[in-house]
């Protein structure tokens, strides 16, 4: 019985217009959160590994070759990012970068909550997870019955020049805090439109070959605002102490 409702579902249009067969769209998307969730879970598992060894962040924080090294892997990062963008449809290379890729994400991660409280840590990841999981069936759902998300483009150019704008007025005017506050809640709200537009785009317009970009759109959606969560939640434990 559970089956038959889970062809029914598979079988009903995604959205009004859908034009292509439903059933190959979904398997699309199992495909692309497949992927994402062993992103996450691989980048979860050398986080914690590299915060439960703080050595590994006194060394990147406190040492010249810490440091270098440090650099080559954000460079790092960005070429395998642009390798990806031309060989993502290279079976199995594009899953060898994609698992490199994911790798120093993890170790980048790592550091960044290296020591940051665990409290904080599970707050923020929380909050991601409730943001990333609503957002996501609020698109599904908002597609089903047939809503443009192209309003948003103009919101998230809005968003970008603004904090553009914010970051060069505070190196002139040091705003402190409120800056901080002020563009941290920005940047969380531009990681809204992107998952809704990401979400969006992987149900009506990615082509099934772009999996693994498309895993990698949201893999950077969701770590991101992790990050911008837990620099929210760390200012504010500050305050509070203060």
């Amino acid at each position: 019985m559970s089956n038959e409702k889970s062809d029914d579902i598979e079988a009903a249009l995604m959205y009004p217009s859908m034009e292509e067969n439903p059933q190959l769209r979904w398997a699309f998307i199992r495909k692309v959160y497949t992927i994402l969730a062993v992103q996450l879970i691989a980048t979860i598992v050398v986080a914690a590994f590299v915060a439960d060894h703080q050595s590994i962040a006194l060394f990147f924080g406190t040492t010249w070759a810490g440091w270098a090294i440090y650099a080559v892997i954000l460079i790092s990062v960005f070429m395998v990012i642009c390798l990806l963008s031309a060989l993502q449809h290279k079976h199995p290379i594009n899953f060898i970068l994609l698992g490199i890729f994911t790798l120093f994400m993890g170790l980048l991660v790592g550091l960044a909550v290296s020591f940051v409280s665990a409290m904080i840590v599970i707050e923020a990841a929380a909050a991601t997870l409730a943001v990333v999981v609503c957002l996501t069936l609020y698109t599904f759902w908002a597609a089903r019955r047939g809503e443009d998300f192209s309003f948003l483009v103009p919101f998230v150019i809005t968003v970008v020049v603004t904090l553009v704008l914010l970051v060069i007025f505070q190196i002139f005017f040091p705003l402190g805090k409120i800056s901080t506050m002020l563009y941290n809640g920005l940047f969380i709200l531009l990681l809204c439109a992107y998952i809704i537009i990401d979400t969006d785009n992987l149900i009506k317009r990615n082509k099934y070959e772009q999996y693994i970009w498309a895993s990698i759109t949201l893999y950077f959606d969701i770590l991101n605002m992790f990050l911008k969560f837990l620099r929210a939640l760390i200012s504010a434990n500050r305050r509070q102490r203060n």
